[in-house]
């Protein structure tokens, strides 16, 4: 493609993806949009009347599902012609219509959960025994009631609604410092000319072969950060008090705990993530000792950790060539899964290349009824490829749950979404590194996949690890300050890299730049999505039909139960260490690899 970003209308169709079947125009949205909001209106009438009768129940349960099906293909319509340029006015109009929408039909339903949990269970199980319709609806009611006991009073809920926006503030404030007020400066790139330091840019800094690009970079990004460390520190601490507050009003033993809930995730999940992964640093160190090498330099600062350990010189990877590689790096998973893919592609799944006014970045999204849509601005890299297959990852989850199941179980929790991407693009890893038959491109790949690893099992469960610590400090009454955040931050980098990286100073401060913190133990789905993904992907590989129906049956099952059982339908078991140590397994088996080419 031409360095000059296209117009939308210059993009021939057939890299476009395909929205008329959702709607053929505005005016059949509208209609909907309309519809959607007198069901909204009319949902009042089962308000008090939930326990009246199991048929009354039912019909509560099914109107509510088909009003969140409805207004969802709404919204999704209209973001997703925004998507397509944001310039554009009259989607900007529909999108805001359609967020005014959601919040008439969230406030429309709100009622439900809360008086739902007064129903006396025995009269619950009555009602499931009368009326089958709602044998559907067992894991929804097994969720609910699993909470019921953090639930409060209907006054002390409605005080705590009233207070969202207070208790919400503190990543708000975060955002507004991180986002729009901190300034980093400029750099002096490898062309020597002087370039505005962002966060978009800082990791395309942190990888060039220019040192001094890299040491620049990092030194004025954390400088910035630390001038702000006593603002940030206190804006943090408050967001982890608020966690911790909040937990013990929901009568929950930790603010882990309550976190974990949601999902019904044991503690043991958390803790044995870190602890296998602590066993395993050395072979990290290792790694890094390794890269040092490669690199070719006497000491390796924080500052080098991103540059690639092998040059390759990019070569354009045209979309089709992709679709192709694509094609043979998941044929383990079977003609139907690869045919309906790639038809997925002739349909119009896949809104290919950047125009003007394009929303950046890559997502796979649509709603229950629609095609599992991705969002692509493909530049014809390597890195694109597995941009493609992980979004494919998750539209053929969706693809496959969305036949099987109902609309109330047709999502994904993250805890197993990031497994069906991940698993992609292990299986295309793998197949292009025993493809690869020059060894400086094997070389690469295998430090291409070594980074992935570090920078999601590795880097995420020290995320991980801190925040179990910060939170469990304000547990114990201890404050946060600047200065206890950094100096615990720098002795987990220090245990995390070894001796062969010089942790420098500066390090200390990336606490503070942290979004994902905000969003207290989230992180870690990251690191078990990995595992799990990468054992799924070892069975696969050395299995057959057995092991490739069982994932594929486990693609099928959204929510309908809770994550960690449905990952054993897939022959992973997160409930135990295994997963993990596998995927450290694998980690020395690359690292063994790397270390014996010449």
């Amino acid at each position: 493609m031409s360095k000059e970003t296209k117009k939308r209308e210059d993009i021939p169709a057939r890299y476009k993806w395909d929205l008329a079947s959702m709607y053929a125009d505005e005016e059949a949205w509208a209609a909907d949009a309309v519809r959607a909001e007198e069901t909204a209106a009319r949902y009042a009438r089962f308000a008090g009347r939930l326990a009246e009768s199991a048929a009354t129940l039912l019909a509560a349960l099914r109107e509510k599902d088909a009003l969140w099906q409805l207004a969802e293909r709404v919204f999704v319509y209209a973001r997703m012609r925004r998507d397509e340029d944001n310039r554009d006015t009259r989607a900007q109009a529909l999108c805001d219509r359609a967020q005014t929408l959601m919040a008439k039909v969230s406030a429309a339903v709100s009622f439900f959960t809360p008086e739902f949990l007064t129903i006396d269970e025995t009269l619950l199980k009555r009602y499931a025994e009368e009326e089958a319709g709602l044998g559907t609806y067992a894991q929804l009611f097994r969720v609910l009631l699993r909470e019921k006991a953090h639930v409060l009073s209907e006054a002390e809920e409605n005080l705590l609604a009233q207070l969202s926006e207070v208790t919400g503030a503190t990543g708000d404030i975060f955002g507004m410092i991180n986002n729009a007020d901190i300034q980093f400066g400029f750099v002096t790139d490898e062309d020597g000319e002087a370039a505005e330091l962002t966060h978009g840019r800082y990791i395309g800094f942190m990888e060039s072969r220019k040192r001094s690009v890299r040491q620049e970079a990092f030194t004025k990004m954390y400088d910035a950060y630390h001038r702000q460390r006593n603002t940030l520190a206190a804006t943090y601490s408050f967001n982890t008090k608020t966690d911790v507050v909040m937990a013990r009003i929901r009568k929950y033993p930790s603010a882990i705990e309550a976190a974990l809930s949601g999902d019904n995730i044991p503690l043991s999940v958390y803790d044995n993530l870190i602890r296998v992964v602590n066993d395993r640093l050395g072979v990290l160190h290792r790694y890094l000792g390794t890269k040092r090498r490669l690199l070719g330099v006497d000491e390796l600062h924080m500052y080098d950790i991103y540059a690639p350990a092998i040059e390759r010189k990019e070569e354009k990877l045209p979309y089709e060539e992709a679709l192709r590689l694509m094609q043979d790096g998941l044929a383990v998973l079977g003609d139907e899964y690869v045919g309906s893919a790639l038809q997925g592609v002739r349909d119009g799944w896949i809104d290919v290349f950047e125009n003007e006014g394009k929303t950046s970045g890559a997502y796979s999204f649509g709603s229950y009824d629609s095609k599992p849509f991705i969002l692509l601005s493909y530049n014809e890299k390597l890195k694109d490829l597995f941009t493609i297959v992980h979004e494919m990852g998750h539209s053929m989850h969706s693809w496959y749950t969305r036949r099987t199941q109902p609309f109330v179980y047709g999502g994904h929790s993250i805890f197993t979404a990031e497994v069906a991407s991940t698993v992609n693009e292990s299986l295309m890893m793998h197949r292009l590194i025993a493809d690869a038959r020059d060894p400086e491109e094997k070389k690469y790949l295998l430090a291409m996949y070594i980074e992935e690893f570090r920078t999601t099992l590795f880097r995420q469960t020290m995320f991980a690890e801190f925040e179990r610590l910060t939170h469990a400090a304000v547990e114990n009454g201890e404050a946060l300050t600047a200065d206890l955040l950094s100096r615990e931050y720098l002795a987990l980098n220090k245990k995390y890299f070894g001796e062969f990286v010089i942790s420098d100073e500066a390090i200390a401060a990336e606490w503070s730049r942290i979004p994902h913190f905000y969003r207290a133990f989230y992180v870690y789905k990251y690191a078990t999505g990995f595992s799990a993904a990468t054992a799924i992907a070892k069975r696969l590989l050395e299995g057959g039909a057995a092991e490739r129906d069982a994932y594929i049956a486990f693609l099928k099952t959204g929510e309908s139960d809770d994550p960690i059982e449905l990952l054993k339908i897939a022959g992973v078991d997160m409930s135990e260490p295994a997963p993990v140590e596998q995927a450290m397994d694998a980690f020395e088996s690359l690292v063994d690899a790397l270390e014996a080419m010449p």
